[in-house]
């Protein structure tokens, strides 16, 4: 299309999860719940972790790391989606779209790789006790980080860059609740074959990196876990994994079905609800799944709840005289 029969956009409409109010209006508070329970729940997480001196080891480390990728993570979908479920104009500007991209890639991307360290940190854990503390030092863990959000930064900033480049001539109009790659691509005018490539090409490369480690660190952590003769080691190694696991179920699940399925069997309001699930309710059940399944995290969880309650007694009587 030459560039003077394109129509510049200075924002796009999102059509959001339903276009019938008393619709939105439920979604409104179910997610808003959903929000302020991940939010709540994933700032007590690191809180708790901060706090406690037994927590001060690398597993827990990378879990404060995971609650705080989940926040950010959330908060990049959540608030505009909620402000949306009110608004009658669910527009955004140009540039809001790029930063939202920009900030939701990053963090997905550095969850994503999170679950395959905190697996790898596991094996290392069990199968490789002695060198643990060596494996696993605190100069180690930092600059496991730190390469997590680096490539995460580099790889959002330059697709994020690449998307904005395109044309969007023909239409503003997004067919989702999120600025995400895959509808921008599908909007455009402009020829999308590098961008998908690229886009398919690093997911693929992240995604079967996190899955074959995660899937390695796992059948040698079983493998070891049935080898021990302590039933009550194997009961708590196995309550451990258990929380991985499910973490690892559900996020990558949704991502594969929501980025490898075939082009053609493409349904935008199935993506909607696959993306609703990793975008929104993941983060909500991250922080709940590892506290309900650690006995270390609800003992720590006790001791601070169980202080604070002693704190305002002895304040309580003070005061009263006794």
């Amino acid at each position: 299309m030459a560039v003077e029969n394109c129509t510049v956009f200075t924002d796009f409409i999102l059509l959001g999860l339903s276009g019938r109010q008393d619709v939105q209006q439920g979604l409104f508070v179910l997610f808003l719940l959903v929000y302020g329970i991940t939010v709540i729940t994933n700032l007590g997480m690191i809180l708790l972790i901060n706090m406690d001196p037994r927590l001060h080891t690398p597993m827990y480390y990378f879990l404060s790391n995971l609650s705080f990728s989940d926040i950010c993570y959330s908060s990049s979908v959540s608030p505009k989606m909620l402000a949306d479920l009110l608004s009658q104009q669910k527009k955004i500007a140009y540039n809001l779209c790029a930063v939202q991209m920009f900030v939701f890639a990053t963090f997905g991307d550095v969850e994503c790789v999170m679950i395959s360290v905190m697996a790898y940190d596991r094996y290392v854990a069990i199968c490789n006790p002695l060198l643990y503390t060596t494996a696993m030092s605190g100069r180690v863990c930092t600059q496991l980080m730190a390469i997590v959000y680096i490539q995460s930064l580099m790889y959002s900033a330059i697709f994020t860059y690449c998307t904005i480049q395109l044309s969007f001539c023909n239409s503003n109009i997004i067919n989702h609740f999120l600025c995400d790659f895959p509808p921008l691509l599908a909007l455009s005018t402009s020829d999308t074959t590098i961008n998908e490539i690229v886009m398919f090409t690093y997911s693929s490369c992240v995604l079967g990196f996190s899955i074959v480690t995660v899937l390695l660190s796992y059948s040698y952590i079983v493998t070891t876990i049935l080898r021990m003769k302590s039933a009550k080691g194997r009961h708590k190694a196995f309550s451990t994994c258990a929380s991985h696991l499910t973490t690892v179920a559900m996020f990558y699940g949704t991502l594969l079905f929501m980025y490898f399925q075939p082009s053609s069997s493409h349904s935008m309001d199935t993506d909607k609800v696959a993306s609703v699930f990793y975008t929104v309710v993941i983060p909500m059940l991250n922080p709940l799944i590892y506290s309900l399944r650690n006995k270390d995290v609800k003992d720590a969880l006790k001791k601070a709840v169980g202080t604070k309650l002693c704190s305002d007694g002895s304040h309580v009587f003070s005061s009263s005289g006794i």
